[in-house]
């Protein structure tokens, strides 16, 4: 079996992709208020810091600040994939696999986890995040996508209205994350 390397900084910030087992489903967007209840059962057991998110049909890419003394997200995942799956109507197929473990099959097994090192990681991530939903060929538009947090940085002033609107080679504000 593959030996996984996982960073654990107590307090630290990361960066998450976590996918579903069914890449063409349309599944988190379909049930996104039962996606937004398991994040919000987790939270309240296990606080983080919701830096940014973006949800697509089959993903989502998040960023996510610890407590000072945990860094076991590990556990937050596992429990919000449980959340999820527990009120998800029992549709996808399973594998003899996951069967035999006793496992739903909406989620893929592994996650991606990125420890964010500075500030020009940061911003260069939740850039990454905001502007997926037009790199997936999803909207024209980062604006036009309603399951992210874009929406949040926006209203704060940090991203204006028509940011990543355009060809990402040609938008001023983007384009170094891109080159």
């Amino acid at each position: 079996m593959t030996n996984y390397r996982r960073n654990y900084v107590p307090g630290g910030t990361y960066f998450f992709t976590v996918a579903l087992a069914n890449r063409k489903s349309s599944r988190l967007i379909d049930e996104i208020d039962l996606l937004r209840h398991a994040f919000r059962k987790v939270h309240s057991i296990h606080p983080f810091d919701l830096l940014a998110l973006v949800v697509l049909p089959e993903d989502l890419h998040c960023m996510w600040t610890l407590p000072e003394n945990d860094h076991d997200y590990a556990t937050r995942w596992k429990k919000l994939k449980a959340a999820y799956s527990k009120g998800s109507p029992k549709t996808e197929m399973r594998s003899a696999s996951r069967q035999a473990k006793g496992e739903r099959g909406i989620w893929q097994r592994r996650y991606w986890e990125h420890t964010i090192r500075d500030e020009n990681d940061w911003k260069r991530h939740v850039d990454y995040i905001h502007f997926n939903p037009v790199k997936h060929g999803h909207v024209s538009r980062v604006i036009d996508w309603p399951y992210s947090t874009f929406h949040v940085y926006v209203e704060r002033g940090i991203y204006p209205h028509d940011w990543g609107g355009g060809d990402i080679y040609n938008d001023r504000n983007i384009g170094e994350f891109y080159e």
